[in-house]
């Protein structure tokens, strides 16, 4: 039986032995040492920050990022129904409630819709914005930019303009990622708006097994954050806090992975596009299946690839076709379930759910590796004509 095809599986082939093993050799595994500060200064300089803080995840990033933003309890924040449970999630953290938005056709925050909702369902007093139905007040929107493609930032970043929302871009599935038109032209995702996270999780294009980061345009709010996720020590020989932090550290162990990571990052991305490639090229005949476009707007990492399956068409729906491949030996992933259908927060306000719904029973993510070989990607391309012609 053929070995199992992953859906996306991390890549260490460059020099994260040599640096991790440097870390234990020299005994400095914690928060201290060379490699955390070489991983921040690596990874501003890359996507164009003034400076970055590194923390322990992803999550821990957007937590830090809503406190640096001032949203307080009982207000609320815009976020995307459909993406990975963490930023709602930490919008509870801080007290707050999420509303929830559509997405468009790249599975992004729909901006239309955004906009109706903006203009119908909130009004302005003072330069504050509230929720007509609830009352509260809306000073934040956290965007995602959904396995790897942008936002359509000009259009976002010109409500938050207007209705003076801070935006914390979730770019955790997008690093590499970045504008190839428009006002933001040639800017990274997670340096568009106020605040940018990105996340080193096991199965993102780059990891450290754990790890995040945070980037801000201004870096008194970087310096800020480096202060919360390390307790907030005012004075470290007497253990002074003036306020609550938060042990959200990176260690250097981690760190020393970044750095071997980052070296490797951009023929992470041209390999993950030349996947992309063959994958469309090799699927478009099939009939009732496509892998959804990146919009034109955006140059994409390409890191997570997703098919849109036809059931009228193909003559299999999301979950058979998920199970018939993983009986070959092949791993695929559904979307996930929608945020606002959660038990958490069902009660929330969702503002017009439609396309994601749709896309959420449509979309299958296919492997997706930075090492997947050709002769994977043919096979999985095989077992999808096959399941077709049964």
């Amino acid at each position: 039986m053929n070995e199992k095809i992953f859906l996306s599986c991390p890549h260490l082939r460059g020099n994260e032995e040599k640096y991790v093993s440097e870390c234990i050799r020299t005994e400095w595994i914690s928060s201290a040492g060379k490699y955390v500060d070489q991983f921040e200064n690596n990874l501003a300089k890359y996507v164009g920050a003034r400076s970055a803080a590194a923390c322990m995840n992803g999550t821990a990033a957007l937590h830090i990022c809503l406190i640096l933003a001032g949203v307080e309890r009982d207000e609320e924040v815009i976020v995307p129904a459909l993406t990975f449970i963490s930023p709602v999630n930490t919008v509870r953290y801080v007290g707050a409630e999420p509303v929830f938005m559509d997405c468009d056709d790249y599975l992004n925050i729909d901006v239309d819709k955004l906009t109706e909702f903006l203009k119908t369902e909130c009004k302005v007093t003072n330069k504050i914005l509230s929720n007509k139905r609830t009352g509260r007040r809306i000073r934040t929107i956290i965007p995602v930019h959904v396995f790897g493609s942008l936002c359509a930032m000009d259009e976002l970043m010109a409500l938050a303009e207007k209705y003076n929302l801070c935006v914390i871009e979730d770019a955790t599935e997008s690093l590499g990622s970045y504008m190839t038109t428009g006002k933001y032209k040639n800017q990274h995702s997670g340096t568009i708006g106020h605040f940018g996270c990105y996340s080193f999780n096991g199965n993102k294009i780059i990891t450290t097994g754990g790890g995040g980061m945070i980037v801000a345009n201004d870096n008194s709010l970087v310096e800020k954050a480096k202060y919360l996720t390390t307790q907030a020590k005012n004075d470290p020989l007497h253990y002074i806090h003036d306020e609550v932090g938060y042990n959200y550290r990176m260690t250097s162990v981690q760190a020393a992975m970044g750095v071997a990571q980052m070296e490797q990052l951009p023929e992470f991305i041209e390999r993950k596009e030349k996947n992309y490639n063959r994958y469309k090229e090799l699927i478009k005949d099939i009939k009732g299946l496509r892998l959804l476009d990146v919009p034109d707007y955006c140059k994409s990492n390409y890191w997570f690839y997703s098919l849109f399956i036809d059931k009228e068409k193909y003559g299999l729906g999301r979950d058979e076709l998920m199970m018939k491949l993983e009986n070959e030996g092949i791993q695929t992933r559904p979307i996930w379930k929608l945020n606002n259908r959660q038990k958490p927060y069902i009660n929330n306000q969702a503002y017009m759910i439609e396309k994601a719904d749709y896309y959420f029973e449509h979309i299958l993510n296919i492997p997706c590796s930075v090492g997947l070989t050709d002769e994977e990607l043919e096979r999985v391309v095989e077992a999808l004509k096959d399941s077709a012609a049964e």
